[in-house]
């Protein structure tokens, strides 16, 4: 009898301590995203080799988003800032080391428009070199599913070669359902065709069934170097284009201010939608910045179709700072000019 108590103990130890691994370590099929933090773009970023010694500070938000694990996922239903996301959502389907490369092709992509962007509206020369769209990932119903890969490079499309993403988007949403499409991709340095159909996507335009992002590379006299490292992601580009600016042409334009925000930034200099907003200005708030740059971009009407309470980031922002009643200036951009005229318009001399 002792001895059966002895095993129902040892048991119940095992058992527990496997529950116990289970619920605080065992990561499930489910992310948590949270507010981050900000950083100084200077700790990232120099241009000409030179310190920007002048007060104040440009940042750029993030968003904290780790693995869940049963016990995280249950304190995550009781904190307002956090949000449950899918792995599947998040990720795209993709696994860990594919969904790093993204975001890293996303990073380049959004220094490489900053470079442009910075060093345009400072006058400085500047060329932008469009190499073709890296691939994000592939649709399951795309007829290019198991040829076309992430990383690899679409330079052309029915013989035609484009100057950016959206670009090869408009004339590939312009071709007839059903269609044949030939495109012309670089895998592994190699050159290749891949024949396929013209399919409808899930917006409700045609197209072939892949996410991308521009490959570029800016060529200017001025040297403007990024130290992001693991950092990966494109809504800091609009943060980037200020602070390069900044350097090169209004040097007391931050006027002493902790500026921070967020945004993408495009080839003619417009401000994208990012995700998050409400948690990168909370993010803001809590680093003591007192400006907050955030897009305001109309709501894309196949969005509303599906979610008819889907808000801007400006709107989402907003919410957000009522709902904490922080205490920070956000202002709404459609493209950087909206942002440097803000910024010159509020300095103190």
């Amino acid at each position: 009898m002792k001895k059966n108590k002895k095993l129902y103990l040892i048991l119940s130890i095992i058992v527990s301590t496997v529950l116990l691994w289970l619920a605080f370590i065992y990561p499930l099929p489910y992310y948590i995203e949270s507010p981050g933090g900000a950083a100084d773009i200077r700790t990232v970023l120099t241009v000409d080799n030179k310190p920007d010694e002048q007060s104040g500070s440009y940042n750029f938000v993030y968003i904290q988003v780790k693995p869940a694990t049963a016990v995280q996922l249950l304190l995550a239903t009781f904190d307002s800032h956090s949000d449950v996301i899918p792995k599947e959502e998040l990720a795209g389907g993709a696994d860990t080391e594919d969904f790093y490369r993204i975001s890293q092709f996303y990073m380049e992509t959004s220094q490489n428009m900053a470079k442009y962007q910075g060093l345009t509206l400072a006058k400085k020369e500047a060329s932008l070199e469009f190499f073709g769209v890296y691939i994000l990932n592939v649709a399951e119903d795309s007829t290019f599913k198991q040829i076309l890969n992430i990383a690899d490079t679409v330079v052309s499309v029915n013989g035609r070669t484009f100057k950016s993403s959206p670009e090869l988007i408009e004339y590939v949403s312009g071709l007839t359902l059903g269609s044949d499409v030939k495109v012309g991709y670089l895998s592994a340095g190699q050159e290749m065709t891949a024949d396929g159909k013209i399919i409808k996507l899930a917006n409700g335009k045609n197209g072939i069934g892949i996410g991308l992002v521009d490959h570029t590379e800016v060529k200017s006299k001025e040297q403007i170097d990024f130290q992001t490292g693991n950092i990966g992601g494109p809504s800091a580009g609009l943060m980037f284009t200020l602070a390069i600016y900044t350097q090169l042409a209004d040097p007391d334009l931050r006027d002493g201010r902790m500026i921070a925000g967020t945004g993408t930034i495009e080839q003619d200099g417009s401000v994208g939608d990012i995700g998050g907003a409400d948690k990168k200005v909370l993010s803001a708030a809590i680093a003591g910045a007192s400006v907050f740059f955030v897009p305001n971009n109309p709501v894309d009407k196949e969005i509303l179709k599906q979610n008819p309470n889907a808000k801007t980031n400006y709107e989402e922002a907003m919410e957000a700072v009522k709902k904490n009643n922080l205490d920070i200036e956000v202002v709404p951009v459609t493209n950087v000019k909206e942002a440097i005229d803000y910024l010159k318009k509020t300095k103190s001399q």
